[in-house]
């Protein structure tokens, strides 16, 4: 019924906004995690991120990084490039290791919290 279908879209409407939120909830964990491997600039960053299919373009992206570097999670420096202008690279700071390793132990609890609930 004409009812149904508006519910269903108003269903899909609704997860799609939840996945919105959890992804945007976890970008910033996720931004993190990969500059603890290796420095990055933005384009690594967003290229990485999408290879783990959490979407994300640049205009989410940066102002995340200027957030998390105004927190003094991360720093950056300017290095010149072979293929046009120099490159920004982000690093992870001591205060942004401790706060990942904090969101390692949280992610670690939610995750427990959701198996326990889902048994």
């Amino acid at each position: 019924s004409d009812l149904n279908l508006k519910f269903a879209v108003m269903n899909e409407n609704n997860i799609e906004n939840i996945k919105s939120q959890m992804r945007k909830g976890v970008l910033e964990y996720c931004i993190l995690s990969v500059l603890d491997k290796n420095d990055a600039y933005a384009s690594e960053l967003i290229n990485k991120l999408k290879e783990a299919r959490i979407i994300v373009v640049e205009g989410t992206l940066y102002p995340l990084l200027t957030r998390q570097k105004n927190q003094g999670l991360l720093t950056y420096r300017w290095e010149e490039s072979t293929q046009g202008p120099p490159r920004k690279y982000y690093s992870l700071t001591d205060k942004g290791r401790t706060v990942l390793q904090e969101m390692d132990k949280a992610w670690t609890e939610i995750v427990e919290t959701l198996d326990i609930l889902r048994k």
